[in-house]
């Protein structure tokens, strides 16, 4: 019986620890009241690209499911123009 107590509060103090860690991340165009999320600002879009050139997912950048959509779909559009580049070494 001591053993399974033990690993129930192991559990319970890795969920509170990792509860800590992660703190809610709002969306930058919910925020500031953007509407439209234009291709050609690639200052803006390259918050929401890695390093490597990748779009960034939804729970690393913090943008909502609409704007996430729109960020996509103008990132794509700025690697046609040469905007952004499509993949980095």
């Amino acid at each position: 019986m001591g053993k399974k107590k033990r690993k129930q509060d192991r559990k319970k103090e890795a969920a509170a620890a990792l509860a800590l860690k992660q703190r809610k991340r709002y969306c930058f165009f919910c925020k500031e009241n953007i509407d439209e999320i234009d291709y050609k600002n690639a200052k803006v879009l390259r918050k929401f690209v890695s390093d490597k050139g990748k779009i960034r997912p939804k729970r690393s950048s913090g943008n909502c499911v609409q704007h996430q959509r729109k960020v996509a779909i103008a990132v794509k559009r700025a690697r046609e123009l040469a905007l952004l580049p499509y993949y980095k070494r």
